[in-house]
Parts: C-alpha cells; sequence; structure tokens
C-alpha cells in the first residue's frame, strides 16, 4: 500500500510534473488559459468537465482556478499520475477520480457520469494509434451534451511552412540546452525521482509493468500510427459527429483544437 504524504508534498509533485512539462511546451501555460477559456464561454461558470487522462490533475487545477463552481471526473491509467492528482485534490468534494483505459471498449462505464458539458485533455492521445482515436473521437461526440465542447491540446503539426518550423524548432532545442545545463528535468529524469520516492513506489512498479518504464530509451525508428496534422483531427472530429471543429490556438509544434457538439 502506498503511505500518503502531506498535501504540501503532492502539490510539490504536481508542481514538478508541470515544470517537467514545461522544460518540453514553454507555453504551456497559454494555452491552458485558452482551453479554461473556452470552457467558460461554452458551458458557463459551473461545469461537469471531463478531464480525460488527466496525469497530475493539471488541466483540472487550472479550471478550478478559474471555475471555482466546476466539477471534474479525472480520468487516467497511470497509478502514478493518478496517485498524485489524488493527493493534490485530496477533500475536494468538487473532483472525483476513475481508471480506465481509453482504449477499452467500455471504459465508459467506469465514469460516475454519461453526460457533461466539457472534456478536455491535453498532451495524452498523442500516445493512441488512429483507429483507437476515431473510436475515442466518437464516444466523447456521445458523452457530451448538445453544445458541449470537446479540447484537445497535444502535439499536432502544421508542415505548411517548413523554413519556418525548423527555426522556431532550432530556437526551442538551444534553449533547452541551455536549462538542462541549468537543471531541468527531463522525462527519465523526474520517472527516476518518481521511482525513488518510498511513497510512489508501489504505484511506480505498477505503472512500469502497466505501460513500461519511461526511463529505458524506446528503440530509434519504431513504427506507429499516430496522425500528427491537425487537418487530420479537425477533419476526424467533423466525421465522427462533432458540428462544429477548429483550431484555438497554436505553437510550432502543438495545437489546442475545439469541437463544439
Amino acid at each position: 500500500m502506498t503511505r500518503f504524504s502531506s498535501a504540501s508534498d503532492w502539490q510539490q509533485w504536481q508542481k514538478s510534473w508541470d515544470r517537467q512539462q514545461e522544460w518540453y511546451m514553454p507555453d504551456r501555460e497559454e494555452r491552458f488559459r485558452v482551453m479554461v477559456d473556452a470552457v467558460e464561454a461554452v458551458a458557463g461558470h459551473t461545469p461537469l468537465v471531463l478531464d480525460l487522462a488527466c496525469g497530475t490533475g493539471s488541466i483540472s487545477d487550472r479550471v478550478l482556478r478559474a471555475l471555482p463552481g466546476a466539477r471534474i471526473v479525472c480520468v487516467d491509467i497511470d497509478p502514478v499520475l493518478l496517485t498524485i492528482a489524488r493527493g493534490h485534490f485530496a477533500g475536494d468534494e468538487r473532483v472525483t477520480f476513475a481508471e480506465a483505459d481509453l482504449t477499452d471498449l467500455d471504459w465508459t462505464e467506469r465514469l460516475p457520469h454519461m453526460s457533461f458539458d466539457a472534456v478536455v485533455t491535453a498532451t495524452a492521445l498523442h500516445w493512441l494509434d488512429t483507429e483507437p482515436l476515431l473510436r475515442l473521437y466518437g464516444t466523447l461526440a456521445g458523452l457530451l451534451r448538445d453544445g458541449g465542447v470537446f479540447l484537445n491540446a497535444d502535439h499536432m503539426r502544421d508542415e505548411s511552412a517548413p523554413r519556418l518550423n525548423a527555426a522556431m524548432n532550432a530556437l526551442l532545442a538551444r534553449r533547452r540546452q541551455r536549462q538542462r545545463g541549468e537543471g531541468a528535468l527531463d522525462w527519465a529524469d523526474w520517472w527516476s525521482r518518481v521511482a525513488d520516492d518510498p511513497d510512489l513506489a508501489e504505484p511506480a512498479a505498477r505503472r512500469f509493468a502497466l505501460l513500461g518504464d519511461p526511463r529505458v530509451p524506446q528503440p530509434a525508428g519504431a513504427k506507429t500510427d499516430r496522425p500528427t496534422a491537425t487537418d487530420w483531427h479537425l477533419a476526424t472530429l467533423r466525421e465522427q459527429g462533432f458540428a462544429e471543429a477548429r483550431q484555438l490556438w497554436c505553437s510550432t509544434g502543438d495545437a489546442l483544437v475545439a469541437a463544439l457538439r
């Protein structure tokens, strides 16, 4: 069984996750701001929100700061990230949790509600291949009320300006290298700290068995079938039952897309 740390310890873990993610995506906070604005614009001040692949609860934290009357269901499969999120939101009755694999056909049966005002997710669905993602988009259309909104911020690319993309990516790479020299943690470093923490040893062991060990580099050139073009996501969302879909925000390699039911 996991030993539960103090609330401040879980908050520090949540903050350390944010800092690690920001090393990869320095404009991460800006896309969260646009995402939360879209939730408020469409669903008002007291929405029922599904935080899909919630991780440590970064999006939920921002939603609740901006919209204290919101209620949120956080769903994920990662035992470590769920442990941190549960610790971070301990005692907050506005937040409930469900543990589910989004590639399972019956994953929605684990949810406490079957209709939501908004579904939000970030830097998560790029792990899904084309067919599971197609199916998930259709499922999400069915989970949203009429007029509800789906918001997905993830690695999506616009290849129409390759020289500009290359220049911006080179700048980001230089900044990352400098920040690494100043002590910034990358993905593998962060998971190494998780593995060394006694409070997370048990969920870490389950996570590594279930999803693999993030400290181990993946083979170069491994084949995947994961869509990366923003236009693919927009067209697919419309095909899967959404009335409208558009890009709300983008950086060189990431975009926030919104789809209205």
